[in-house]
């Protein structure tokens, strides 16, 4: 793991002293792009402020992620069951994603005000697509001939779905997890910009009226690191419940 991880580390531990070097030298003024060490003593003295207003942030992210997969499992299973649903709604579903996620959070506060519920409904919108269309492409890329051989043996939908649709799906049910799991994080922070109590959003929001950058720098960080981390974890789900798939193909 460690050998396939220097390469990565290696490019980014150069683009760290890159950022370093221009800011050291005077290329960039501070005030317009802090030095990574600047950035890193921000996180620290901030700290006890960043770590209570990301409990909000991933308090409204695991909310609508549940939510958010548990549509798009729900809406997936449905289309690939019943053919009109899925003629007639997956338009729809395309739809929803060429609306921005800035343009529908204005709406949601102003419809169910600064709590959470409208920060969990642009995470639910945000998240259940993914879901859907991996699962769906999963159903439909199931193998037919072992759908047919269930059929002849007397299997009905709900059998040929437990041993044949869900299990080859599972995949690209992980690969939208992937996606949603960080489009979860990013929609709680939008949905915070433009309202709220407390969350990494309404955090960044106040740094920047402040003109700290290096706690700005420091709070996008944190989201990207959050974001990884919870991409880290669908993975390890994916290797718990696929222990049979090979997963080190590029060792």
């Amino acid at each position: 793991m460690l050998k396939r991880s220097i390469p990565s580390i290696t490019a980014v531990a150069l683009l760290l002293l890159l950022w370093q070097t221009v800011c050291a030298v005077g290329v960039i003024p501070s005030y317009m792009l802090p030095s990574p060490l600047e950035v890193l003593r921000a996180f620290i003295s901030e700290f006890p402020q960043l770590f209570e207003n990301s409990l909000i942030t991933l308090e409204e992210a695991f909310v609508g992620l549940f939510l958010g997969v548990s549509v798009g499992f729900a809406a997936a299973v449905l289309m690939d069951t019943f053919s009109v649903l899925y003629k007639a709604f997956y338009p729809l579903l395309v739809i929803t994603q060429t609306v921005p996620s800035v343009a529908i959070a204005p709406l949601l506060v102003l419809w169910f005000g600064y709590e959470m519920t409208p920060k969990i409904v642009l995470i639910v919108i945000s998240t259940f697509f993914p879901v859907t269309v991996g699962l769906l492409d999963g159903f439909r890329s199931v193998d037919k001939d072992a759908v047919n051989l269930l059929r002849s043996m007397g299997a009905d939908r709900l059998q040929i779905f437990r041993y044949i649709k869900f299990p080859s799906a599972l995949p690209q049910l992980f690969s939208g997890l992937r996606i949603a799991a960080a489009y979860s994080v990013v929609g709680a922070v939008i949905s915070e910009w433009l309202g709220g109590f407390g969350g990494l959003g309404v955090y960044m929001t106040r740094v920047k009226k402040a003109f700290a950058f290096d706690k700005m720098f420091a709070v996008i960080f944190l989201i990207s690191g959050i974001s990884l981390a919870l991409m880290a974890l669908v993975g390890l789900m994916e290797k718990k419940c696929m222990p049979y798939r090979n997963f080190d193909k590029n060792k």
